[in-house]
């Protein structure tokens, strides 16, 4: 084989993070204001889900950390939809506690373990996150047994796409950057970071309906 392991991003790569979010978001709004969820739910979803991914976007080029992020798109939401400040704790804790139980697979990812696993790679998830959310829905979506380990950026030190991130994870798992390959779904996190880092990688492309067993199809 040319490479020894695979780092596999989680959120559009493994799990499914539209669903999964919207899953969450439904959550912590019945907690907060269920007759409002009820009435507005589409609408405050989309709002949502437009502040959480600028400010993710944000992130991935060093505006904000990953924890920055989680903290601020609660406040940003609550006070966009002009609820009182003290709603953002509860809205933010109800959200994350319902993001550690989704668990919807992006198809074929199941399929892509299996193949990996049974070829001798071995397998470590890399994600930026809470490392025991993360660690919670691979579990709930039955493949965290695929993975030796799980490098998660809240704790690793470091976000993806920082080199930091990659090289801590390389020290973990004792390997060289050419002995290891990375698969993601974003081009400045998993791609861009991982190269930086002297790790080769795969480019898993959603947006134009790319196959997982496509992609690893030449491992």
């Amino acid at each position: 084989m040319r490479y020894k392991a695979i780092f596999i991003d989680i959120d559009d790569t493994l799990l499914d993070y539209i669903p999964c979010c919207r899953e969450a978001f439904d959550a912590a709004m019945r907690n907060l204001a269920p007759s409002l969820e009820e009435r507005e739910g589409e609408r405050l979803f989309h709002l949502f889900f437009e502040i959480s991914g600028r400010l993710f976007s944000e992130a991935k080029h060093g505006k904000h950390t990953i924890a920055e992020v989680m903290d601020l798109y609660p406040k940003e939401f609550i006070a966009a939809i002009d609820y009182p400040e003290s709603a953002v704790d509860p809205f933010k804790h109800a959200f994350r506690a319902a993001w550690g139980e989704t668990h919807t697979l992006v198809p074929e990812a199941k399929e892509m373990l299996d193949i990996l696993h049974a070829k001798g790679y071995r397998l470590f998830a890399a994600s930026n996150s809470f490392g025991h959310l993360q660690r919670r829905r691979l579990e709930r979506a039955g493949i965290l047994p695929y993975f030796e380990d799980t490098y998660i950026s809240m704790d690793i030190g470091y976000d993806k796409p920082d080199i930091r991130f990659f090289q801590e994870a390389l020290h973990r798992c004792g390997l060289q950057p050419n002995e290891v390959l990375m698969i993601g779904d974003s081009m400045t996190t998993d791609i861009l970071g991982a190269q930086a880092a002297g790790i080769e990688a795969l480019f898993f492309d959603r947006r134009n309906n790319a196959s997982l067993l496509e992609l690893i199809k030449e491992l």
